[in-house]
Formats: C-alpha cells, sequence, structure tokens
C-alpha cells in the first residue's frame, strides 16, 4: 500500500508543475478579471474606495512583494535602516501604492488589457511581463511587470508604466526625505500622506 501510495505522489509531481501558472498567463488573467469587476460594478466605478480597495486587496496584491519593491524604492538608505524601520517603511509605502492604484482601477471603462506572449526558459527565475491598456479614444499605454519567481510563485517587484519605473520614480523623492530627516523621517512623511483624506476619482475618460 505504502509503494502504491508513494508512486501515486512521484506522478502528481510533475502534474503539479505543470499545472503552476506562467507569469505571462497570471498577469492576463489578474488583469482581466479586474477589469471584468470593474465594467459590472457601479460602486467601483463611483469610486467607492472600500469595495475598490477590498478588489485590490483580493486580486492584485497577493502577487505583489512589497518588501522588495520598497527596499528597491529607498535604495541603499535600505542598509542603515533598523528592522523595526523597514518593517515600518513596507507598511506605509504598501499603504501608499494601495491608495494609488485603487484610485486608478475605478478609472477604466471599456479599456482593453493585453499581455504580450513571454518567451523565457523554464528555469528562469527574474523576467519582465510585456502588456498594454488599449484606450478607445487615445493612445494605449505600455505597462511591463517586472516578476521575480518566489518557490513556485510569481511576485511583482515592479511596474514600468510608459517607460518609468515606479521603484525608481519613489526612489529620488525618498532619498530627498532621507536627506533632510532621515529613515524616521521618510516614514513620517509617508505616514502624514497615507493619512490625508483620498483624492476625488478623476473623470474616466471618455465619460
Amino acid at each position: 500500500m505504502l509503494r502504491i501510495l508513494a508512486t501515486l505522489l512521484a506522478a502528481l509531481v510533475p502534474l503539479t508543475a505543470l499545472a503552476q501558472e506562467a507569469p505571462d498567463a497570471l498577469v492576463r488573467r489578474i488583469g482581466e478579471e479586474v477589469l471584468a469587476v470593474v465594467k459590472t460594478d457601479k460602486d467601483v466605478q463611483a469610486g467607492n474606495s472600500q469595495k475598490v480597495v477590498a478588489l485590490a486587496e483580493e486580486k492584485v496584491l497577493p502577487h505583489f512583494d512589497f518588501t522588495r519593491m520598497t527596499r528597491l524604492a529607498v535604495g541603499r538608505n535600505w542598509q542603515q535602516a533598523t528592522p523595526e524601520q523597514r518593517e515600518a517603511l513596507t507598511k506605509e509605502f504598501r499603504t501608499l501604492l494601495v491608495r494609488t492604484y485603487s484610485n486608478s482601477i475605478s478609472q477604466y471603462r471599456n479599456q482593453k488589457f493585453v499581455v504580450s506572449p513571454m518567451r523565457a526558459d523554464a528555469a528562469d527565475k527574474d523576467v519582465v511581463v510585456h502588456s498594454a491598456v488599449m484606450q478607445d479614444n487615445g493612445p494605449q499605454i505600455p505597462i511591463d511587470y517586472r516578476m521575480e519567481k518566489e518557490g513556485s510563485d510569481w511576485k511583482v517587484y515592479d511596474v514600468v508604466i510608459d517607460g518609468a519605473s515606479l521603484v525608481t520614480t519613489y526612489r529620488g523623492s525618498f532619498n530627498d526625505q532621507i536627506q533632510k530627516g532621515g529613515i524616521d523621517g521618510l516614514v513620517k512623511t509617508l505616514r502624514e500622506r497615507n493619512a490625508a483624506p483620498p483624492a476625488p476619482p478623476a473623470k474616466a475618460a471618455g465619460k
């Protein structure tokens, strides 16, 4: 009986490996699922912050490596931060990104999300997934997702929108804040920014 069980488990291993979602397939699925909700949920379209954040928390955020994103955004200053400061930075930066992303979700309407097929070796651990948001009355917006494999899962550690890296963009302002007030000064600035009332959703294109 034990030999039969061992044989069955051994046969399941390659099936599990085959079932692991490729990074481009993951990005495509998540993007399509988010847009499907936005197109049908009037509360999300109206900018209901609770529902929009819940959508982001459920569909998108589990696939982001916020610790690595924060480390990259803080840059060389990360080395001087204590474990407690690193934890605080990661928490506040995550909150900031959630607010920013959630505000953009409610602006989507009839756009299409297209992911380019990715060519990568099975052994690759670090890839870039190319995608674009196609607008009816405007230029397409290229969005690249830099992803790293963690165990059996792929995690996003940077987003490049129309050629601008998210972590690089924040790195400059973070460095300025650290020069003025140290790591604690940056944490304080992020905490105050996150405590401010969210900006009203921008008028969606075509509305």
